[in-house]
C-alpha cells in the first residue's frame, strides 16, 4: 500500500464552508495599495529634501558651527569632571571618612 492518492472523496470539508471571493476587488485593492505606496514614497522624498535644505540653511546661519560647539561642550564637561573629582578628594569630610576606614581595618 504506498502513498495515499488524492481524490475528491477524501476531502472532509464540503466546498460550501469556504467564503466565495471574487478576484476583481482583490486585484483592484492591490493596485490601489501599490499606487498609495508610490505616492507615499514621493511624499517622503519631497519632505525629506525640504527638511535637509532647511537644516543646511539653519546651520549656515549659526554663529558657531555645530562641530566647534560640540568640541567646546566636551572640553567644558571634561573640565567640570576633573574639578568635581578634585573637590571630592580634597573635601575635609572625605579625608575623615578615609581615616575612619583605615583605622577600622587595622583594629579588626
Amino acid at each position: 500500500m504506498g502513498a495515499m492518492a488524492y481524490d475528491d472523496t477524501t476531502d472532509s470539508q464540503p466546498a460550501g464552508n469556504w467564503p466565495q471571493v471574487r478576484s476583481g476587488p482583490l486585484v483592484m485593492g492591490g493596485i490601489l495599495i501599490g499606487i498609495g505606496a508610490v505616492v507615499a514614497m514621493a511624499g517622503v522624498a519631497v519632505a525629506g529634501t525640504h527638511l535637509a535644505a532647511a537644516t543646511r540653511a539653519w546651520i549656515k546661519e549659526l554663529e558657531t558651527p555645530p562641530s566647534q560647539l560640540a568640541r567646546l561642550k566636551w572640553e567644558q564637561a571634561k573640565s567640570a569632571a576633573v574639578s568635581g573629582a578634585a573637590t571630592w578628594r580634597d573635601h575635609p569630610n572625605a579625608k575623615i571618612g578615609l581615616a575612619r576606614r583605615a583605622s577600622s581595618d587595622q583594629s579588626g
